[in-house]
């Protein structure tokens, strides 16, 4: 243990941009007596602090894990290349904010994926902190660096870099590894690291890839993925944190000392969602609903305004709209922060949820902002194959009571590159945003009003129904996003008033090969990074020919590529690389709902209507928690 870097630290940072985001002190920050507690945990965001400062995620393992007796937590993120090159010229090492502790220091390195563009900053900060890139390498006095959320779902192109991985909710599951890690250390670290793996593993609910063998069929698919040893589970299951009432985290959110993406005290008021929309893994892979009451969403924005200073909150959920208790949730926080212009905001509002009385909750204590809308298929087609239950009605409806009762500007969002998508959907797009213009101008009586287009390119994600869906590659991407660009572009009476943001394809690939691949990719994410890959996630920083050639190159000899990945359409009899990680969803319901995507047909919302056999509940012996439904569910007539 070697303590504090400060005194080393502090002569380099006038020479780094933003050194206020290594220092730490934030309100709300805590800094524990390291040798009071027996579990130490170094919670990593591999990006930089003004996007990881805001993480929920973290935000709440924090104060979950400081909040025990016998562990205590703190935070490092990303360093940008300035500071990078100055700690290697310095010979110091990665380090935490909290207190500049280095990461080697730590027990546990628990880090948060949030995308898959993250992980050259993660080996960035394994070798800055002297801990060897590959897992085989390690010895007993380095940290297990166990990795969650979204990307850990299919953590096998880290498999090789990682110790364990923990699949769903984390804040019963760091409790129960602390717990782990302390037995083991007052039993005197019985079998050292392999002992201690060994006992995360049999808990059924920690993946540790050194325990389990792939092998490949000679046309490069994986042929079957087992357990090496005795003990060890064929499936890893998720964990599914039920009754989020009892967990009302963050109570004291960290205020971050330097700007940050989220300025504003953020609240979660529901976990989970069951629309079904079939691109989206989030929905998915955090089934089944859960929601918070009314009562304890009021408690925690009550102490979190307090604690903070923030004069915005943020009421967070997949689809916040569907709280059952939004309007009355909406209109009671309104009336309570009246007085102190305390703003309310929801994230990206489906247009089936909406209503100009919500809104007018939500803005009520601060400037009416735009409406984002994301309709995602600009067809009517599209939208049946998304299983986005929304009509052009429903939207032009929608945006014409928006621009009727004061509102100047609607954001849609919309994906390019959709499983059975042609160029005819994709044109699609800019006519819907003229009549959203033209409906907008009639019904308010005002030419200038905006209407914003953004597009962000199709990934398939594993554990949806389109996780055999072949992506479309990048310049097919660019191709249909020119067409659409010039489309919008084209008619002088609504050009100007339509904004037009799009991406790339070619980042979308490299997230295609990360969030489908398996470990073979490992090879392919350290070239990229010795070749000075970092903060892929950062269109200024990303290089897509780096990631070409080092696919080329590593998978030279492979009937494997970076297309074969990402491109290429899986049957329903391949092992695909995340088999063996069980979210609850049965395979052969998303097989099937793959099939109903591709004859159009629509799934219901089994909040709403009844099962329809995802599996999730009856795997995991979860259940939906919601309030009453708006319009109960019809009973059957009586015969």
């Amino acid at each position: 243990m070697t303590g504090s870097i400060y005194p080393q630290l502090e002569p380099i940072l006038g020479r780094v941009a933003k050194p206020v985001q290594y220092v730490g002190g934030e309100v709300n920050s805590v800094v524990k007596d390291w040798d009071s507690v027996a579990v130490h945990w170094a919670l990593v965001y591999p990006d930089a602090y003004e996007v990881g400062s805001p993480n929920q995620g973290v935000q709440i393992l924090y104060e979950v894990l400081n909040e025990r007796q016998d562990a205590l937590a703190e935070r490092a993120y990303a360093v940008w290349p300035d500071l990078e090159t100055e700690l290697r010229s310095a010979g110091l090492p990665a380090f935490t904010v909290d207190s500049q502790r280095p990461l080697g220091d730590f027990d546990v390195i628990g880090v948060s994926l949030a995308t898959e563009l993250g992980y050259t900053n993660l080996l960035t900060l394994l070798d800055l902190a002297g801990i060897p890139l590959r897992s085989a390498d390690r010895g007993g006095d380095h940290p297990l660096v166990v990795v969650g959320g979204h990307a850990a779902f299919n953590p096998e192109p880290l498999a090789p870099f990682i110790d364990a991985a923990v699949l769903g909710d984390g804040e019963q599951a760091v409790g129960r590894i602390s717990d782990l890690i302390a037995q083991w250390q007052a039993d005197g670290r019985p079998g050292g690291r392999s002992g201690i793996l060994e006992r995360l593993a049999r808990t059924g609910s920690v993946y540790v890839p050194a325990f389990y063998d792939v092998t490949y069929r000679g046309d490069g698919a994986i042929a079957a993925i087992t357990p090496n040893r005795p003990g060890i589970p064929w499936r890893v299951s998720k964990h599914t944190l039920m009754d989020l009432d009892e967990w009302p985290y963050p109570k004291a959110p960290i205020v971050p000392v330097a700007e940050t993406i989220h300025e504003r005290m953020s609240v979660e008021i529901f976990r989970g969602c069951t629309r079904g929309c079939r691109f989206c893994q989030a929905g998915m892979i955090t089934r089944p609903v859960r929601e918070r009451t009314a009562a304890t969403v009021a408690n925690m924005v009550d102490c979190g305004i307090k604690r903070t200073g923030f004069n915005e909150v943020g009421l967070l959920s997949l689809s916040s709209a569907d709280h059952s208790e939004i309007g009355s949730l909406a209109k009671g926080l309104a009336d309570r922060y009246g007085d102190s212009r305390t703003s309310l905001s929801l994230p990206s509002t489906r247009v089936d949820a909406f209503n100009i009385e919500l809104a007018d909750e939500l803005s009520r204590n601060g400037r009416r902002s735009g409406l984002t809308f994301a309709p995602e298929g600009g067809s009517e087609r599209m939208r049946k194959v998304i299983n986005k239950t929304v009509t052009e009605e429903d939207l032009i409806r929608t945006v014409a009571a928006a621009y009727a009762s004061g509102w100047r500007h609607v954001k849609l969002y919309f994906m390019c590159g959709l499983p059975t998508e042609t160029d005819e959907d994709v044109l699609q797009i800019a006519r819907l945003a003229r009549e959203v213009i033209r409906t907008g101008r009639e019904a308010s009586g005002r030419r200038d009003i905006r209407c914003t287009v953004s597009i962000g390119g199709f990934v398939p994600k594993p554990h949806t129904p389109f996780q055999w869906a072949a992506q479309l590659g990048a310049a097919d991407t660019d191709r249909r996003l020119s067409l659409l660009r010039d489309d919008i572009r084209s008619d002088r009476e609504y050009a100007r008033a339509i904004g037009f943001r799009y991406h790339d394809g070619e980042p979308g690939m490299v997230e295609g090969l990360l969030a489908r691949g398996d470990r073979r990719v490992a090879d392919v994410i350290e070239q990229v990074w010795r070749d000075g890959g970092r903060f892929d996630g950062w269109s200024e920083h990303f290089s897509f020919d780096r990631w070409s050639v080092a696919a080329d190159s590593v998978f030279a000899s492979s009937p494997v590529s970076l297309a074969w990945f990402t491109t290429r359409e899986r049957d329903f009899d391949e092992v695909l690389p995340w088999q063996h990680l069980d979210s609850g969803l049965d395979a052969e319901w998303l097989w099937q709902d793959w099939q109903d995507a591709l004859a159009q047909d629509e799934v219901g919302d089994c909040r709403w209507t009844p099962c329809s056999q995802c599996g999730v509940c009856d795997q995991m012996d979860t259940t939906i928690q919601i309030g009453p439904p708006p319009v109960p569910w019809p009973q059957p007539s009586p015969s």
